[in-house]
C-alpha cells in the first residue's frame, strides 16, 4: 500500500484570479509545496542534505474550480520510481463535497546536491515513501 501525505489549505483572497476562483499558478505552487513538505518530513537528514529534486515535467488535469474560503485537501504519493526519476501524484479535493478539484502527475529528477547531476533513487529513499 502506498502511503499518502496530506494537508489542508483554505483558499485566501490572494489565491484567486480575475474570475474569482483559484489561479492555476497557485495550484502549481501547492503541487510543488506539498512535494517539498513530504520530502522534508520523510527524508533522513543525511539524504536530505546530499540530494535535491527538480521538476522534469508537470501534467495537471483540472476537474472543478475552488473559491474563496474553500477548504482543499491536498494529497500526494509516489506512484513509481525508476533510475533518477520519481512520478509523484497530487490530488486536490474539496473537503466539504469530497469532489476532485484536480489531479497532477509530476516527474521529479533526483540530483546530487554538490554536482547537480542526476543520481539513481536509492532503495533507502524508495523505502521511506512506501
Amino acid at each position: 500500500m502506498i502511503k499518502a501525505f496530506t494537508k489542508t489549505i483554505q483558499v485566501q483572497e490572494d489565491d484567486l484570479d480575475n474570475l474569482n476562483h483559484v489561479n492555476n499558478v497557485r495550484y502549481l505552487q501547492w503541487i510543488q509545496d506539498i512535494a517539498k513538505d513530504h520530502w522534508k518530513e520523510k527524508a533522513p537528514k543525511a539524504i536530505f542534505e546530499t540530494s535535491i529534486w527538480v521538476v522534469k515535467s508537470h501534467f495537471i488535469e483540472y476537474k472543478k474550480a475552488a473559491f474563496l474560503n474553500d477548504f482543499i485537501e491536498v494529497k500526494t504519493y509516489i506512484e513509481k520510481t525508476k533510475g533518477a526519476i520519481s512520478i509523484r501524484i497530487v490530488e486536490m479535493t474539496d473537503k466539504t463535497t469530497n469532489e476532485l478539484i484536480l489531479k497532477s502527475k509530476t516527474e521529479w529528477v533526483l540530483l546530487d546536491a554538490i554536482t547537480n547531476r542526476p543520481i539513481r533513487v536509492s532503495e533507502d529513499i524508495i523505502t521511506i515513501f512506501k
